[in-house]
């Protein structure tokens, strides 16, 4: 990027405008690109969670600390700078969930009861469809609720998770 900002003030400098412009584009593309890869992380650390929680049925302080942290981060990377518009819009998000899910279930199996399954066992046995629902169950949450009042939200939704109700309780 450091490139191509110098390339910008010469461009400018000398009066080329239309390859400032272009420039401008590109930049503009490259910084889209690196909020939607920082998305992605969040979303497939999300589903990480939401795999074991689906598998192991029980829910920790840790996880639950990881799927809220990863959500409202999802919240404040989608939102763009305009605060009107997202990056991903609420009906967009099925093609990422199903590449996310299928990402996340070898980096699940090292967690999954300790790592006895390896990601082919684990894979045989993660109900996607389960998994992508209460992802984008979780997900619709960050265009209705505001940044102060989506944590509590999210916690009354993970009780709803199965062992949610005993995590709660505990």
């Amino acid at each position: 990027m450091t490139q191509e900002l110098l390339d910008l003030r010469l461009s400018i400098l000398e009066g080329r405008y239309e390859d400032a412009l272009d420039l401008v584009d590109e930049l503009e593309e490259m910084s889209k690109q690196a909020i939607l890869r920082n998305i992605e992380s969040f979303l497939m650390r999300l589903m990480v969670h939401l795999i074991k929680n689906q598998i192991e049925q029980r829910l920790t302080n840790s996880w639950t600390a990881s799927i809220s942290d990863s959500i409202l981060r999802i919240q404040k990377l989608n939102l763009k700078a305009n605060k009107t518009s997202y990056y991903v819009n609420i009906d967009e998000w099925f093609p990422w969930l199903e590449e996310a899910v299928e990402a996340a279930i070898a980096p699940a199996s090292v967690e999954v009861f300790g790592g006895r399954l390896n990601a082919i066992q684990l894979s045989q046995q993660v109900e996607r469809k389960s998994v992508i629902t209460a992802t984008q169950s979780l997900l619709e949450l960050t265009y209705h609720y505001s940044g102060k009042e989506l944590p509590a939200i999210i916690i009354a939704r993970l009780v709803e998770l199965p062992g949610g109700q005993e995590w709660h309780r505990d």
